[in-house]
């Protein structure tokens, strides 16, 4: 039986397609050791979709900051987050999505 957990769906908008934004989040959550699962993929506005699910909802802050900087060829305008709590798991790691 799996605990629940915090989950953000997560929207990023600016120019973060076509820069490598979505195996930069990737490479963040795995630099920074954040205990965090879910999936990044892009969507056809042109904006990109994560969702990060964690035990804690500090993980999740830590990787929104991260979200707002995004990789040098990116530009961040907005990052908005609906948060879920105490919901089933659907992720086993964190990965691109397409």
């Amino acid at each position: 039986m799996n605990s629940r957990v915090h989950r953000a769906t997560i929207t990023v908008t600016g120019r973060v397609q076509g820069v490598g934004f979505r195996y930069w989040a990737v490479g963040e959550v795995q630099a920074l050791g954040l205990a965090v699962t879910g999936t990044v993929r892009n969507q056809p506005d042109g904006s990109v979709e994560v969702v990060a699910e964690s035990a804690g909802r500090g993980a999740i802050d830590l990787l929104l900051a991260r979200l707002a900087t995004g990789p040098n060829l990116a530009r961040v305008d907005s990052v908005h987050p609906l948060y879920e709590t105490d919901v089933e798991p659907r992720y086993t790691d964190f990965k691109v999505s397409f």
